[in-house]
């Protein structure tokens, strides 16, 4: 038995022993709900661990049962469900797809038609086309990057053009024709479980007598990555105005961080020092790709909006700010920082 097969069998025999259940995971379900179930969990756990995008799905699955159910939902719904999970793209790709999916009358079923799906790359495809259509496409994540460069040894860098392309045909060789869904989710589950980035479980792992990492001692140096884009950070301002029960919000706009979502009055840099406003939290770290924002909070309260600092009053005016009771904030959907300071009040 060469190496490769010899890999894709054990790989195949762990995961039945060792395999997650998961709810999407039914391929009891019709194929449409389970293309549905499998393309939403998909979508959610880009960037986002199982731990925490499990509740998301499930919330989606509950109050959009179907595909049809959520293109009818609107940008506001989807995105205030969608609060605390980040990269809101994903939200706004997500019901745009949804709406791709009714117009064309039926589920996707080939890779290049599941690519034409807005927020679906080649790693999205094949994870749907292989588990629901049994296409034999391999998947390629983080985890199958971890995976195949420890075991066979590969240093070559992650994200650089010639790794994606070295890693993309290894797994291709890798995947057994008759067992696509199986193999890809097994990937999946075993750079989660057995071979994980930190602290990985080598000692009781099936693949130690032949794992190239493990016997030259590079489990801790794979997979090779090339440093990325430096972090910027910029310094927000949140002003959080009250008058007589009602608080202004607006939308943020496209272009930036968080498009779509709602904040309260927001200077970025430095504020004025006659605003009249009583600190609520200073310094507060909020970490994203490629940029830390350090903010701070403040509550400007005022007994009618003739009182508002010009600078404020300019910004509600330019801006398109909405007056709403404050006790109606809760069906907007916020960034995770504008949250904590909703909870700083």
């Amino acid at each position: 038995m060469d190496n490769c097969h010899r890999f894709t069998t054990i790989i195949l025999r762990w995961f039945e022993q060792y395999g997650r259940e998961l709810p999407w995971r039914n391929a009891d379900l019709p194929c449409e709900k389970h293309a549905y179930v499998v393309w939403l969990s998909e979508i959610i756990l880009q960037q986002t661990r199982i731990e925490q995008g499990r509740g998301y799905w499930e919330r989606f699955v509950n109050r959009w049962p179907t595909v049809d159910a959520l293109a009818a939902a609107t940008e506001d719904e989807v995105l205030r469900e969608w609060q605390g999970l980040g990269y809101y793209s994903r939200a706004r790709n997500l019901l745009f797809a949804a709406r791709q999916i009714v117009s064309l009358g039926h589920f996707p079923d080939t890779i290049e038609d599941l690519k034409k799906l807005k927020g679906v790359g080649d790693y999205t495809a094949a994870a749907i086309g292989s588990i629901v259509f049994a296409l034999p496409v391999a998947v390629v994540d983080g985890n199958v990057y971890r995976v195949l460069a420890r075991y066979f040894g590969v240093d070559t860098p992650i994200n650089s053009t010639e790794g994606k392309k070295y890693f993309a045909e290894l797994a291709q060789t890798l995947l057994p024709v008759n067992k696509p869904s199986a193999f890809n989710q097994a990937m999946m589950d075993f750079g989660a479980i057995q071979c994980t980035p930190q602290s990985p479980h080598c000692m009781d792992c099936p693949l130690t007598d032949s794992c190239v990492a493990l016997l030259t001692d590079k489990v801790r140096i794979l997979p090779v990555k090339n440093k990325t884009v430096k972090v910027w950070i910029r310094h927000f301002n949140y002003i959080y105005v009250r008058c007589k029960g009602q608080t202004a919000i607006h939308r943020r706009p496209a272009g930036d961080i968080w498009q779509g979502l709602w904040e309260p009055v927001l200077i970025e840099d430095s504020i004025p020092a006659d605003l009249g406003c009583a600190v609520l939290r200073k310094n507060v770290r909020h970490v994203l790709t490629h940029r830390i924002i350090v903010a701070d909070f403040y509550l400007l309260e005022v007994n009618d909006k003739s009182e508002l600092h010009p600078v404020v009053a300019n910004l509600l005016e330019e801006k398109d700010f909405l007056w709403i009771n404050e006790s109606d904030i809760d069906g907007y959907g916020v960034p995770r920082l504008v949250e904590m300071l909703l909870e700083s009040l």
